[in-house]
């Protein structure tokens, strides 16, 4: 199954709950952006941002890398993988179990 710890995918998960994390992982995955470039669609202080971004971080969803005086964000593509991961392997078993359903319900209406 999957390699990561309980408490990764809880981080993981955890961090994909809010909105505001879910859309900062949208507009990164195409470009690193700047924090400020990242906050500025926002209502919220660049403080709250900026904590969005460290529980981003400690999930593994991104990374910063300071350029001159400013720090970029770009998606960190392994803890995105983890998280497919550990859902496609529940994914399998319910598709198997409604191909299962769906051949049951085909049989049923052949017999009625």
């Amino acid at each position: 199954m999957v390699e990561r710890s309980t408490q990764s995918l809880d981080a993981v998960f955890g961090s994909l709950a809010d909105p505001i994390r879910r859309d900062i992982l949208t507009r990164v995955s195409s470009t690193p952006l700047s924090v400020n470039d990242i906050a500025a669609p926002y209502d919220v202080s660049l403080a709250a941002v900026s904590k969005h971004l460290k529980v981003l971080e400690r999930a593994e969803l991104v990374i910063k890398e300071r350029r001159g005086k400013q720090q970029f964000v770009r998606l960190a593509p392994e803890g995105i993988k983890t998280a497919n991961d550990y859902l496609e392997f529940y994914k399998s078993h319910f598709s198997d179990r409604i191909d299962s359903l769906a051949e049951f319900i085909e049989k049923e209406n052949d017999n009625a």
